[in-house]
């Protein structure tokens, strides 16, 4: 069978070694493709599964896609723990080897300059989200009016009006908030990306998704990072910061983003 290039990332040469056990996608290990003085990070794929054709139908394939992404995404992880690689979007591949070394050679004044730009830093995510009011919450859902009596409607009509203000004044706290949190955190760190919110219906998370925002930061500045992140949290009720990370800088790296499919 016929083995195609998986590539993940490039960096450049690195002295620690990764984990033993690493598998990557299609369950090979990665290994290392040193050219003038970069590195890409590979793995062999089957071309039954990765050719343009069935890479095609596989992308329209949502458990394949996940477990593809997974196993992507657990190499980048592991090369993020020992040295700052800039990753390259989900199912780059390449025929051989020489196909890699060629979009290295033709793109090697890119990645050198933005390596020299993220190096020794991670990016971390913020998400502040609003969730429904608490007396909300709690109150069960009417499917409509009472349809008796005129103090009931007017009891339902005004129930309805205390809970749409509520959920506006919470709106509007959690969207001041965001903002002043976006300010703060934008100023400590060295780059910042705003991100359309999440969509509620694709998202596992609970609420609505106010900001989402990633932040270049340097490693060595990780940790006054999430402490500032915890400080700057405010107890407002229906209100809630998500700290992820440290991830490799995928914002930042968007030029190469469209580095997909087979490279004949």
């Amino acid at each position: 069978m016929t083995a195609l290039r998986y590539v993940y990332a490039v960096c450049r040469p690195f002295r620690s070694a990764l984990q033993a056990q690493l598998t990557g996608v299609a369950g090979a290990p990665p290994k290392q493709l040193t050219h003038h003085g970069l590195v890409a990070v590979v793995s062999s794929v089957p071309e039954a599964d990765f050719a343009e054709g069935p890479l095609r139908a596989h992308l329209e394939d949502l458990d394949w896609l996940t477990v593809t992404a997974r196993a992507h995404q657990q190499v980048i992880d592991a090369l993020t723990a020992v040295t700052t690689p800039l990753p390259l979007r989900l199912a780059t591949v390449f025929r051989d080897d020489s196909g890699v070394r060629t979009m290295m050679e033709a793109r090697e004044e890119d990645f050198r300059r933005v390596l020299d730009r993220l190096e020794g830093r991670v990016e971390w995510g913020v998400k502040v989200y609003v969730d429904r009011e608490p007396a909300e919450a709690a109150e069960p859902a009417e499917p409509g009016p009472p349809e008796h009596g005129a103090g009931s409607g007017r009891d339902y009509l005004r129930r309805r009006r205390m809970q749409t203000r509520a959920h506006e004044d919470v709106w509007q706290r959690a969207t001041e908030f965001s903002g002043r949190l976006h300010e703060t955190l934008s100023a400590f760190a060295e780059d910042s990306r705003l991100h359309a919110p999440q969509s509620a219906a694709l998202s596992t998370a609970s609420g609505q998704n106010v900001l989402n925002a990633a932040y270049l930061v340097p490693r060595a500045d990780s940790e006054e990072f999430v402490e500032l992140v915890d400080r700057e949290k405010d107890d407002v009720p229906g209100i809630r910061v998500e700290l992820t990370g440290p991830w490799a800088a995928y914002s930042f790296t968007a030029e190469f983003a469209e580095e997909t499919g087979v490279e004949r």
